[in-house]
């Protein structure tokens, strides 16, 4: 039902955004343009096969990125990301002299980056990204020079194609079977990853050369390494038997706000918008809420793009430099063969906890820019009937999400406290660079 009524949904909800555009200044048209896209892209990724969470992380760097750059060349303030994202090279410049309007420039852009970063969407997701840029391209060009929107769209476009040429070769352009290469051998070993899902094509992990991928701020893959999770036992004494022990009892002892708190985060793909969606959509909140201006609406999707799809390609690299067996397993065959999570455990390997890693990257990413006791309400589970959640800061949220992985059963205790730790190691890459004049 819910893909059914998608295409419709799409149209009551956003195809009116820019109805009383006359009253509203250039910049508030664009800043609208950038919001609607953005949504439209948290819908898409539940209607996309391919988009597991680190695909996910990734088409939303390279549409941060697109608006940031497509503002920043007619902005006073912004400073390019070229030259300071790995193989990003200075894309197009505005004609001196000549006007541009931003919401023409900004819908142009993000037309062809979304249509592009989510070209293997179903059939209501292709109708719906087609009506939108129809609708939203007769709104932003009302009253505007017919010189001056020619110039604007195509600007927008070359700005975005100069995106999409630069990810091509990045590694994770194209995802075959799913993610899970057929031809992967299994390590062998009682401390090693199994598969935990009865679907024939999971019985190989989930994009095991994702954490090889070129990086967008940090230097590589591995520049955030994290010391080894405690050695596999299974004596009764050791650090890896009591943290079994803490899983296994967290999951028979759900006190009903834990229960709420692991459902929250759950973010599962084809049934969310993915981790990195629930950040972006917190960003997507604040923007809203606050009405922060075009600048830093892009500056903050930006950023927080970047830490995401970096925090995707370290956790990834570092689960399978460890290939750590996941609860389920370890405790159905040391403690209780009868024993269920709460949630389904996800097909790849345990440790780090990539909802830790890129909930600590993107908690301090966005701490470097909105401050450091910046309270929120996160609405993001409304659509599957969940009650908001209240935070004092990002770290709040971000450790909220990590132990959130525990109470579901999913993670040991030291994936999710090492997997925020290197989140922040991560993020102090994008805090690093220069976006401001």
């Amino acid at each position: 039902m819910r893909k059914m009524l998608f295409s419709a949904v799409l149209a009551l909800m956003w195809f009116g955004t820019l109805g009383a555009a006359t009253a509203q200044t250039n910049a508030t048209k664009a800043e609208e343009v950038l919001h609607t896209w953005y949504n439209l892209g948290l819908e898409l990724v539940w209607h996309t096969p391919t988009y597991s969470p680190p695909v996910a992380s990734r088409s939303f760097a390279y549409m941060g990125v697109t608006a940031f750059e497509a503002v920043a060349a007619g902005s006073d303030e912004l400073q390019t990301l070229a030259g300071q994202l790995h193989g990003l090279k200075p894309g197009p410049q505005r004609e001196a002299g000549k006007a541009y309007d931003e919401a023409v420039v900004m819908q142009a852009a993000m037309a062809f980056a979304v249509q592009h970063f989510f070209e293997n969407t179903g059939p209501s997701g292709q109708n719906a990204m087609t009506k939108l840029e129809a609708r939203l391209r007769e709104k932003v060009s009302a009253g505007v020079p017919a010189d001056v929107q020619a110039r604007s769209e195509a600007y927008g476009l070359a700005v975005a194609e100069h995106i999409l040429a630069w990810s091509a070769d990045d590694g994770g352009a194209v995802v075959e079977t799913l993610g899970f290469p057929q031809d992967y051998v299994l390590p062998k070993g009682p401390s090693h990853w199994v598969p935990t899902s009865l679907v024939a094509l999971q019985q190989t992990p989930l994009l095991p050369n994702w954490g090889k991928n070129r990086t967008f701020a940090m230097p590589q893959g591995t520049s955030c390494a994290l010391p080894s999770h405690p050695e596999y036992s299974e004596e009764k004494d050791s650090q890896f038997y009591k943290e079994a022990i803490e899983v296994y009892e967290a999951k028979q002892n759900l006190t009903p706000e834990r229960r709420a708190i692991a459902r929250f985060w759950a973010d599962d793909a084809m049934l969310s918008m993915t981790p990195p969606g629930h950040w972006i959509s917190i960003a997507q909140q604040i923007l809203n809420r606050d009405k922060v201006d075009l600048d830093k609406s892009v500056e903050t999707l930006a950023r927080l793009g970047v830490a995401v799809a970096d925090g995707f390609i370290g956790c990834w690299q570092s689960k399978y430099q460890y290939d750590l067996i996941r609860p389920v397993s370890y405790i159905r065959r040391v403690i209780d063969p009868k024993w269920e999570p709460l949630l389904n455990t996800p097909p790849f390997p345990e440790y780090p906890s990539g909802h830790s890693t890129q909930s600590g990257a993107a908690a301090d990413v966005l701490t470097n820019l909105f401050g450091e006791n910046f309270a929120f309400e996160d609405k993001t589970g409304a659509h599957a009937g969940l009650a908001p959640r209240n935070f004092p800061s990002f770290w709040a949220a971000a450790d909220d999400a990590g132990i959130s992985r525990l109470y579901g059963g999913i993670h040991f205790r030291a994936a999710i406290e090492n997997g925020l730790e290197q989140g922040r190691c991560i993020a102090a890459f994008t805090n690093a660079l220069r976006t401001r004049r």
